[in-house]
């Protein structure tokens, strides 16, 4: 059966901008959730100090949980070698730390959909850039996961393989046991997309997945695709909610993972309205895995 993890999503600003949260009052506060692991952020303030990590890792492992995935974001895209080759070191210090903290999945992106940037052009740099990082993942046991992503915070532009064509072309470009997918189905809704339909195309390769929900806060689905058309900027009819109350159909989704094997970690991006709608996401997932993968 697939475990759980959660990421601290309601509590990023306070982790990793202002410092109001510190990270062992986030791994207090989870360790009191039916999961089994916390997804890890690359960003926390306090993983600049090296001697953290340890002492994090023990800190999750006392609580009976494993840190198993490590979300970072790299800019491949960027047309200066230089600039790839700094983003490929990045890479590799956030795959040592995914490794020192016990984890096995590290992400990856492709990078910014700068204005200029062709298609084939944007996907060889990202898969170049992603390629440099294998051998150095595969020697840390470490998986290397493309999730289908919006827009990194920090970022000018959105994700350049944001859209189903531009992703599925660069996962294809990718034969490695040490790459796979990290699927978030809330994610394509913001590309004016799918999710089934990416999954379909991709579930063979998905090794991870982010769980969340979406739902509109005015108009329909046809009014988001106009609305996105390529908009910098979340859309703004569509918001994060509590898990199974959104447009993301589960038993689909489940359905076509089962079908393919999947047995991995879903970390779950919730809890933005509290810990007590964290904790329904939870029990929500807790059902639907509990009915596609009964316990033998």
């Amino acid at each position: 059966m697939p475990k759980l993890a959660a990421f601290p999503k309601a509590f990023m600003q306070a982790l990793c901008k202002d410092g109001s949260m510190k990270v062992e009052e986030w791994i207090r506060l989870a360790g009191n959730l039916d999961i089994e692991g916390l997804e890890w952020y690359a960003g926390f303030l306090e993983m600049e100090d090296k001697n953290n990590w340890d002492r994090f890792r023990k800190m999750v492992e006392d609580t009976g949980k494993e840190i198993p995935m490590m979300c970072c974001s790299p800019d491949f895209t960027h047309p200066e070698q230089a600039f790839r080759n700094k983003e490929i070191e990045k890479q590799k210090h956030w795959i040592d730390m995914t490794h020192a903290l016990g984890g096995k999945y590290c992400r990856v992106l492709s990078g910014q959909k700068r204005p200029e940037l062709g298609i084939d052009e944007g996907v060889k740099l990202a898969a170049d850039s992603i390629m440099a990082c294998i051998p150095y993942a595969e020697e840390r046991g470490i998986t290397l996961i493309l999730e289908n992503h919006y827009k990194d915070d920090f970022w000018e532009y959105p994700e350049f393989a944001q859209k189903m064509d531009v992703f599925c072309k660069l996962v294809d470009s990718i034969e490695h046991p040490n790459f796979g997918v990290n699927y978030d189905p809330s994610n394509t809704f913001l590309a004016g997309e799918d999710p089934l339909e990416l999954l379909k195309k991709v579930s063979s390769r998905v090794v991870t997945m982010h769980a969340s929900d979406r739902y509109l806060k005015y108009g329909t689905i046809e009014d988001l695709r106009k609305e996105e058309g390529g908009a910098v900027g979340y859309a703004k009819i569509l918001s994060h909610g509590e898990i199974g109350k959104g447009l993301n159909d589960y038993d689909a989704i489940f359905t076509e993972l089962k079908n393919v094997g999947f047995d991995s970690w879903i970390s779950i991006e919730d809890g933005v309205d509290g810990m007590d709608q964290l904790e329904r996401s939870i029990a929500y997932l807790r059902g639907k895995l509990a009915k596609y993968w009964p316990s033998h």
